[in-house]
């Protein structure tokens, strides 16, 4: 092959390395999104399983949480550090590791004889998903040109994301009633063999960026996120004046408040402040972290009113959110078709509005709702608006990031995400629990048990979306008048 043909296959994305295939975009992106299937379908599939879990292996109440925990831990305050990682040593290198340590964590778990080895494997899991993930976005940045290709993956990518966490609530009731609990964990297995061995064949590496760690940034920001991340757990558990999650709060955001003064100075930071700089990905950075906050509070809460009010039991409630997931799927369809006529401004704005319509409708549950009208509708327009806002404002945050700088610009994007959903739970928490109370206290007598404990937990489900809907406003002002063009602007990130 002359020079001129091979820099242009290289340009192309179709010869990555010397000795490697010739090929095309297909695998490549299925990699990608397989591994990233097995992290999000991590995220929940573990909660329908934990009854058995605490019988088979006796945890206690308070320990059970850890199963869950350990992993968001681990995930949240290692996430910087991968990004960064990536930049450093080679995307596809620190996908790779990442992804083994992920599967390994998956096995142990599996084979878990007591309830510390199994927390233990949990926090391995989110080791190895703080080192997969964020690189996993920056090789689609680096593997796919940016047009209609880089679009399509994207969209791929975030429809694979949203059908994880739907599928996880579903598998999860399916292999622990059928097989067992450990299966949720063993099914992680063939997702990652497959990743480990195909990758280094069929995804281009990135270039490195020879240099020293910031280890003052990296400590900084590994035990700052996950003292925040740790108290925003204790107080979705409890309340707000809990000492501990206070002492976590004022850690986390002394050590944070460090990491920036250190990332200020740093010759190579792990998290370079130019990130911010431009408006436009600033405004996508925290519009991330609210629909994370809304999205997360959704499955939590829906699960309550689902088996609490509506009576399923866990399959059935899984199974109730394969709308949303058929939803996400559907606009994954067409935005790859409409982003390069209106640009990603209007696609987001569409994407907030569906969301905070659903939001604004699940306001309205009361025990004598159904599921045909009262959680369908929502669920549906969640999963168009979470598909069109997730592939949108992941496209606005790396489009254009210099190649030195993708694995860092997804190691926040990913922080947001995580940071985002434990925010919003633990605040929607805290209006779930103050409305629970009050309208326990004001139910009429000669109501049976059980009717008085549905009619309270939805008025708590129902005052906790109305919360929510207030981080779809707000972020539906920044789509509007923080996020700028209606089309990808280099100038502006």
């Amino acid at each position: 092959m002359s020079q001129s043909a091979r820099q242009q296959s290289q340009a192309d994305g179709t010869i990555p390395e010397a000795g490697l295939p010739t090929r095309g975009p297909a695998i490549p992106l299925a990699l990608i999104v397989s591994c990233e299937f097995m992290l999000q379908l991590d995220t929940t599939i573990m909660n329908v399983a934990l009854p058995t879990v605490r019988e088979d292996l006796g945890f206690g109440e308070a320990q059970l949480s850890w199963v869950i925990n350990a992993f968001l831990l681990a995930f949240g305050g290692l996430l910087l550090l991968g990004g960064r990682a990536g930049d450093i040593l080679g995307h596809r290198k620190i996908f790779v590791a990442g992804t083994v340590l992920f599967t390994v964590a998956s096995a142990i778990g599996g084979l878990a004889p007591t309830a510390e080895t199994l927390v233990a494997a949990r926090a391995l899991q989110g080791v190895g998903a703080a080192l997969a993930a964020p690189t996993g976005i920056a090789l689609l940045a680096t593997n796919f040109r940016e047009g209609e290709e880089r679009n399509r993956a994207f969209a791929i990518y975030s429809t694979v994301a949203g059908s994880g966490l739907a599928l996880g609530l579903v598998l999860g009731g399916i292999l622990t009633t059928g097989l067992s609990w450990r299966w949720v964990l063993f099914i992680n297995i063939p997702f990652g063999a497959l990743v480990v061995a195909l990758a280094p064949r069929y995804i281009k590496e990135t270039g490195r960026n020879p240099g020293r760690f910031d280890v003052g940034g990296a400590l900084t920001s590994t035990v700052g996120m996950t003292a925040l991340v740790y108290g925003f757990i204790r107080v979705s558990e409890g309340p707000w004046s809990d000492p501990l999650a206070l002492v976590s709060f004022a850690v986390g955001v002394v050590l944070m408040a460090a990491f920036l003064w250190i990332e200020r100075r740093a010759a190579q930071p792990i998290m370079p402040l130019r990130l911010f700089t431009r408006r436009t990905r600033a405004g996508a950075y925290v519009n991330l972290l609210l629909i994370a906050a809304t999205l997360t509070s959704m499955w939590f809460f829906l699960v309550q009113f689902l088996q609490g009010v509506l009576g399923y039991d866990a399959l059935i409630a899984g199974l109730a959110f394969l709308p949303m997931a058929a939803a996400v799927f559907a606009a994954s369809q067409f935005v790859p078709k409409i982003l390069p006529r209106f640009g990603t401004k209007p696609v987001a704005v569409t994407g907030i509005v569906s969301v905070g319509l659903a939001t604004s409708w699940l306001t309205r549950l009361s025990p004598d709702s159904d599921y045909l009208t009262g959680v369908l509708g929502p669920l549906i327009l969640f999963g168009l608006g979470a598909g069109l806002a997730l592939v949108s404002h992941n496209l606005t945050v790396m489009s254009e990031t210099p190649e030195e700088d993708t694995g860092a610009a997804s190691g926040v994007l990913q922080a947001m995400l995580t940071v985002g959903g434990s925010l919003g739970l633990a605040l929607l928490v805290t209006a779930f629990g103050r409305s629970l109370r009050a309208a326990q206290e004001r139910l009429p007598a000669g109501l049976s048990e059980a009717e008085a404990a549905q009619r309270a937990l939805a008025e708590g489900v129902s005052a906790a979306f109305s919360l929510g809907s207030l981080f779809a406003v707000v972020g539906l002002l920044i789509a509007v008048f923080v996020l700028r063009g209606k089309r990808p602007d280099p100038e502006d990130g």
